[in-house]
């Protein structure tokens, strides 16, 4: 994708529920709460209709003990992402597919499997959204004892995902391509690099059971606004899903991510910047409005959380108190975005839960499709995304009415493509197939 054919980049990404917290009351979801592959098959098929780039698929896991008391809160029950993606993978053709995968709790070489398998699987479609949060319940489902800090564990991702390219490197391209049947020779021994990888983390010996992708490696997702995570994003992502409440902070992320990317001789096209658009559409402002305000009026306020401290003792319609910077080990950035939107917009805590936790420290457009579509056009035109990855509140009707009135306008208007020009997720994105460092000239 060259800079004089810049083009917007739309991803969704569903929960089966919405992502309103009071969604699955909402009288439009009818559906009981059993595991339903076919309405995950549907949705990735509207949107793979409407030319979005990627059906982004996140990973809630882990339960603690006490789960079971938590009545109120369906929308972490999904099935695992490998599992779910394999499946939509046979009943599309174009979506990128990304899979969310922690790098705490799984291993290099059975990820790098895994990639390998749902690249191939899905025709060089896989993608994958690299997370490395330590959630104190995750920890305890998988018997992990110790503890790691903020910052080591950015560290150890890095290292996860060098292992990870090595593992994908050690086979040629066209290893298994030209099998000899006539010398019995399967295929060439100088075609294998074996990995000898020993780091601070992570060990490993041997070749990947299964060729290279067919892009060589998925592409690399990250979600992270702290400033490690920005370092984290400019050294190895290749699409950020980030967050921001305005087109200010949006382009200053925005500028101050792609600024680093020079120091470790990547071009600015290699990043893409997509943030969350927590998005409800109709055909005038007011309608939309009152869609959403159905969802609003659904909110329990007999709990209120932030950041980990319990403001169910303040008046809902006072400020926010002074709290001390405790944000734990995760959300540092989403932490900090809602501080700053609190005291910038003097928010009480209702507004701030209604217009933050509610949005999940997205930017909200609520209105007609000049509205939706002009926003969107604005942050794209400005430098504040090359592209949106789009959060309907309430389940697959949401994305339903962003592809039917937004999209059509998004193309009207020249910025969102008309058809998929690319064979494989990488190329649909404008990024480049990284070569094999073992067998480059």
């Amino acid at each position: 994708m060259s800079k004089e054919k810049r083009q917007l980049i739309l991803n969704v990404f569903l929960l089966r529920y919405g992502h309103h917290p009071s969604g699955w009351l909402h009288p439009v979801w009818k559906e009981d709460g059993r595991p339903d592959l076919n309405w995950w098959v549907r949705a990735a098929q509207i949107a793979e209709a409407a030319k979005f780039h990627t059906f982004f698929v996140a990973d809630f896991i882990g339960r603690s003990s006490k789960a079971a008391e938590q009545v109120d809160t369906p929308n972490n029950f999904h099935f695992e992402p490998f599992t779910l993606l394999s499946a939509i993978a046979t009943q599309t053709k174009h979506i990128g597919l990304v899979a969310t995968v922690n790098t705490n709790f799984s291993e290099p070489y059975n990820l790098a499997r895994q990639f390998t398998s749902l690249d191939h699987l899905s025709g060089g479609r896989a993608g994958w959204n690299i997370v490395s949060s330590f959630n104190p319940h995750t920890v305890k489902n998988f018997g992990i004892s110790n503890t790691r800090g903020h910052e080591e564990r950015y560290e150890r991702a890095s290292e996860y995902v060098q292992l990870a390219k090595a593992l994908w490197d050690s086979w040629d391209d066209d290893a298994f391509d030209h099998p000899d049947r006539e010398a019995g020779v399967f295929y060439k021994p100088q075609s294998g690099h074996p990995v000898d990888y020993q780091g601070k983390f992570f060990q490993s010996q041997g070749l990947l059971d299964f060729p290279r992708p067919i892009q060589g490696y998925p592409v690399f997702v990250q979600a992270g606004n702290s400033e490690t995570g920005r370092e984290f994003a400019a050294r190895l992502a290749e699409m950020t899903y980030s967050s921001a409440t305005s087109l200010q902070v949006a382009k200053d992320y925005y500028a101050d991510v792609k600024r680093r990317l020079a120091k470790y001789g990547r071009d600015e096209d290699q990043l893409k910047i997509t943030p969350g658009l927590n998005v409800v559409v109709a055909d005038t402002d007011q309608e939309a409005q009152d869609k959403f305000g159905e969802l609003q009026a659904l909110v329990d306020f007999s709990k209120v959380e932030f950041g980990g401290f319990d403001l169910s003792g303040y008046d809902l319609d006072g400020p926010l108190p002074d709290l001390p910077y405790n944000p734990g080990e995760n959300g540092r950035g989403r932490f900090q975005q809602q501080l700053e939107l609190a005291r910038r917009e003097n928010l009480s805590i209702r507004q701030l839960v209604l217009k933050f936790q509610v949005a999940r420290g997205h930017v909200q457009a609520i209105g007609s499709v000049k509205t939706v579509a002009d926003l969107i056009e604005e942050w794209f035109v400005e430098k504040g995304a090359d592209g949106f990855n789009v959060v309907p509140p309430y389940s697959i009707k949401g994305l339903e009415d962003f592809t039917r009135l937004v999209v059509p306008e998004l193309q009207r208007r020249g910025i969102f493509r008309t058809e998929y020009e690319g064979n494989t997720f990488r190329e649909n994105l404008g990024l480049k197939r990284p070569i094999n460092p073992n067998t480059a000239v």
